[in-house]
């Protein structure tokens, strides 16, 4: 992925004002709650773009989803290869954060 120039291999979060990358979730392919910590530190988040690998090995638990609905965060899952496309999308009119998985 190439965001601003700067080619990323592995995964990493999108915020509106900086990236974190070699992102890794405890279980791997299994987004838990812990492993958005950053995001749910986020004010105004309004929606939460994953980008769940071109096999779409990876997945987020019921507890992480729970938690990004009670904050009003809205969640939508994708191929990483859409889900750039709809962060791109969605970030010129809301405040978008991206969870990308690069390495599957």
């Amino acid at each position: 992925m190439v965001i601003e120039g700067v080619k990323y291999h592995s995964d990493l979060i999108v915020f509106p004002d900086h990236i974190v990358d070699s992102w890794w979730r405890k279980r791997g392919h299994e987004i838990l709650p812990e492993d958005l910590e950053e995001v749910f530190k986020q004010k105004d988040i309004e929606v939460l773009v994953i980008g769940k690998g071109e096999p779409g090995y990876m997945d987020i638990s019921s507890t992480a989803r729970e938690k990004l609905e009670k904050q009003g965060i809205e969640v939508i899952i994708q191929p990483t290869k859409l889900a750039w496309k709809t962060f791109n999308d969605l970030s010129k009119t809301r405040k978008v954060v991206g969870a990308f998985h690069l390495t599957c």
